[in-house]
């Protein structure tokens, strides 16, 4: 039986390989068979993670991060798992291969997902121009003009965060009044950098090698048109992926996994959640990343208590209760 299994293979989850690994609880980590990565793996040019003062591309960040844990002695494995039983002090995860295994306590750390229009070019222009992340992109489009799909609280917030670096920001959204707060809407018309296309939703996205802009449908009558941009960011919301939990641990109000306060404790006692899926809003690899530290440790906690946790690699610590091998 494993002291941890690790559910996701993103900056949470990888994070918490690695430091569980360090901690010699030699962590299991199911990647995904198709989904290894994480979000990441789709994005190009990452520049805001500390340590990479020249940016680094997101699939090359992901393999570094899975380096490290594999070094310190983290399993991945590529599966994907298709159901958990979470009760009792034995947890089991079926995987799709068939197999199952056994673990003192799990990680969940299976991020979210943006949702997407649904488009052809939505896929092949990715990170080529459309993406779902104005905090992770929009320095990549200083004086360019681009277009926010939405109508909510986070297509406001994107779109007034882009105008610090685009020339025209145009917001698109298939009724004639928005979802979103009063306040952010208030925001978003007082932006003399951003305009709105009521009663419109977007048909296609065009370009061959880089976005150049939109053919836009109206909803009223179905007309068409095409409008000149150059990037494109879909900010319609995002699913956490909780699918495999629904009816085994306590969801928060947003659809996230609920913790006990700033731990990474869930309603099942030896189960942890990171990342993503707990995170509703800042959704950034970085705080991914902290919070998978902050599982692993927790993890590491529940397991000493028991009485089962590995041997640490360095007696002495200057943290009470804790290896420093845990301790950066």
């Amino acid at each position: 039986m494993r002291h941890v299994i690790i559910i996701g293979s993103g900056p949470a989850g990888y994070t918490a390989a690695i430091y569980a690994a360090r901690a010699n609880l030699e962590p299991l980590v199911v990647a995904s068979s198709v989904e290894a990565g994480g979000e990441l793996m789709n994005t190009t040019e990452v520049e805001n993670f500390p340590g990479f003062p020249e940016g680094i591309q997101g699939p090359d960040l992901m393999a570094k991060m899975q380096a490290q844990a594999e070094r310190f002695g983290a399993e991945v494995l590529y599966d994907d798992v298709v159901s958990l039983e979470l009760d009792g002090p034995v947890k089991k995860v079926t995987l799709g291969s068939g197999k199952v295994h056994e673990a003192a306590s799990i990680i969940y750390a299976t991020g979210s997902a943006y949702r997407k229009l649904g488009l052809e070019g939505e896929e092949r222009l990715s990170g080529r121009g459309v993406s779902w992340c104005a905090t992770c992109d929009g320095f990549f489009f200083r004086e360019r003009t681009i277009a926010v799909v939405g109508g909510g609280d986070s297509a406001m917030e994107e779109a007034n965060f882009l105008t610090k670096f685009a020339s025209k920001v145009y917001v698109i959204h298939r009724k004639d009044s928005l979802r979103a707060s009063k306040i952010m809407q208030e925001r978003a018309f007082a932006n003399p950098k951003i305009e709105f296309i009521w009663n419109s939703e977007v048909a296609d996205i065009l370009g061959d090698e880089a976005v150049n802009g939109l053919r836009l449908r109206s909803t009223v009558d179905g007309s068409e048109r095409d409008l000149e941009i150059e990037g494109l960011f879909v900010a319609i919301g995002n699913d956490p992926r909780t699918h495999l939990v629904h009816d085994k641990l306590e969801l928060t109000s947003q659809g996230t996994i609920w913790v006990d306060g700033r731990s990474s404790r869930t309603s099942v006692e030896g189960v942890f959640a990171a990342g993503d899926v707990i995170d509703p809003t800042y959704r950034q690899a970085i705080t991914a990343a902290g919070s998978g530290t902050v599982a692993a440790l927790d993890v590491e906690h529940f397991l000493a208590g028991r009485g089962e946790a590995g041997e640490p690699a360095v007696a002495d610590s200057p943290i009470e209760g804790l290896p420093d091998a845990a301790v950066v």
